[in-house]
């Protein structure tokens, strides 16, 4: 029997909760989350703000039966002599295991006026972190200051309803860190065809209620700037409690801090000297920390690196970091500016190293697959890109215990046995599985695996039929 407490009730959390239940944790397990909500994808942040989703459908699933989670209950402190995580409310949790899930702060530019002398926001100034920052946007103008991937999707979820929205960007182009210039000039051309006025290569120098300022002196009116400049783990409660922190909180690839008794993981925790910030490796954490507080060593997972945007109009995903020089074997480029398609591949013995795509929805939902398991991208290279059957890298072809949604660790046999439990839709999938319904980028190989278990099965009989043959 073992005592755990989890700081923080984010998707990292939530992952972790769950599969210590999986795996048959015999003890206590208590969640202390500082928000006064329950436990939501905050991935999906965006499609509030243009109503496409209602706050609701952020939640996630409740937790086991017998996990205790206190809402609204921030960590004061930690007692490693005592073993004891002091709250907020006053109450004490003593535990074998502490768990730092504690995600990680906005990024605030040191713009003059967005903060205030006493180091709070201003008024008029937002993130977008939180359920709560979603319901900061007031009037008819945002500024969006950052176009990272968050950036780029706050903007064009804010279009959608009817917003008007100026992003402003210090670089050429929008999402830099995933894209490379001829994507990120496609991905410039579809924010502009959706009416989103871009400040590239400019920067806010100065903020006052209802007015930004770059740096050429043009002054933006602005009711809301939203600011999306980027995240840093959130280190402060590890480092007051004296543990080892450099970018994030240090752990080895047990995802143990210096204390022997104290993890960390998700976008708190740095690994290997990488604080990689995503989606994904938190659910990697959660899984392989799950699993060795079970008793279960595990390997560290090969996370891939999948970026996915999706507007009408625009599909854009990039595949990990671009591959050192020395290691790419091959790159493989596609230009189609009249129909604004563009893809890069960079591989080595014929496996992926990165990609970017934009257009080509059919290659973009194997890329997760291919990377993750290792297989080799189909040799007639045009074909794959172009969504020509090749007979490999589709989601038949993966193995049983592939993970098809990361977001809700859905593998091909959960979602193979669905189907044939009378989930014969995409729609009935996601019902019962939740697949599609985090990030989406599953969608098109979960519609795909679908059609492929329908093709296999061969016609139903007619209800007659099936009658007499009984």
């Amino acid at each position: 029997m073992s005592a755990v407490v989890v700081v923080g009730n984010g998707i990292a959390a939530h992952r972790l909760v769950d599969r210590l239940h999986h795996h048959g944790h015999q003890g206590t397990v208590t969640v202390l989350g500082a928000e006064p909500v329950p436990a939501y994808n905050r991935v999906l942040l965006p499609s509030v703000l243009d109503g496409t989703l209602p706050a609701r459908a952020l939640a996630l699933p409740a937790p086991p039966d017998g996990t205790v989670v206190l809402l609204g209950t921030r960590v004061t402190g930690i007692d490693r002599e005592r073993r004891l995580v002091h709250a907020s409310d006053g109450t004490s949790h003593p535990y074998d295991h502490l768990v730092l899930a504690t995600g990680a702060r906005p990024r605030i530019p040191a713009v003059p006026g967005l903060l205030t002398e006493a180091g709070r926001l201003a008024d008029g100034v937002t993130p977008l972190r939180t359920l709560a920052d979603s319901r900061r946007v007031t009037g008819g103008q945002v500024a969006v200051v950052g176009a990272g991937v968050l950036g780029v999707e706050t903007a064009l979820a804010l279009r959608r309803g009817g917003t008007r929205v100026t992003l402003v960007h210090p670089r050429p182009y929008p999402m830099n860190r995933q894209l490379d210039a001829a994507a990120g000039a496609l991905l410039a051309r579809g924010l502009r065809d959706h009416g989103i006025r871009l400040e590239l290569s400019r920067q806010a120098v100065a903020y006052s209620p209802g007015s930004l300022t770059l740096d050429r002196g043009q002054a933006i009116g602005t009711d809301t700037v939203m600011v999306c400049a980027g995240v840093r783990p959130d280190t402060r409660l590890a480092r007051a409690a004296g543990l080892a922190v450099r970018t994030g909180v240090v752990v080895d690839t047990a995802l143990t801090t210096d204390d022997p008794h104290i993890h960390a993981i998700g976008d708190c925790a740095e690994e290997g000297g990488t604080v990689p910030g995503l989606a994904t490796t938190a659910w990697h954490h959660a899984d392989r920390l799950a699993a060795i507080l079970c008793g279960r060593p595990t390997r560290p997972a090969t996370c891939a690196s999948v970026t996915r945007l999706k507007a009408p109009g625009l599909d854009i995903a990039a595949y990990g970091p671009p591959g050192p020089a020395d290691e790419v074997e091959e790159t493989v480029t596609l230009q189609d500016p009249a129909r604004g398609g563009y893809a890069r591949l960079e591989l080595r013995d014929q496996r992926l190293l990165g990609a970017v795509l934009v257009g080509y929805p059919q290659a973009i939902a194997a890329l997760g697959a291919l990377g993750d398991q290792g297989l080799p991208v189909p040799s007639d290279r045009l074909a794959f890109l172009l969504g020509i059957p090749a007979g490999r890298g589709g989601p038949v072809e993966l193995p049983d215990d592939a993970v098809v949604c990361h977001c809700n660790n859905v593998t091909k046999r959960t979602l193979a046995d669905s189907w044939r439990g009378g989930a014969r839709d995409a729609a009935a999938l996601a019902a019962a599985t939740r697949a599609t319904t985090g990030c989406g980028s599953c969608a098109g190989a979960v519609r795909d695996l679908c059609a492929a278990l329908h093709a296999a099965a061969g016609p139903r009989p007619e209800p007659a039929v099936a009658e007499a043959l009984r």
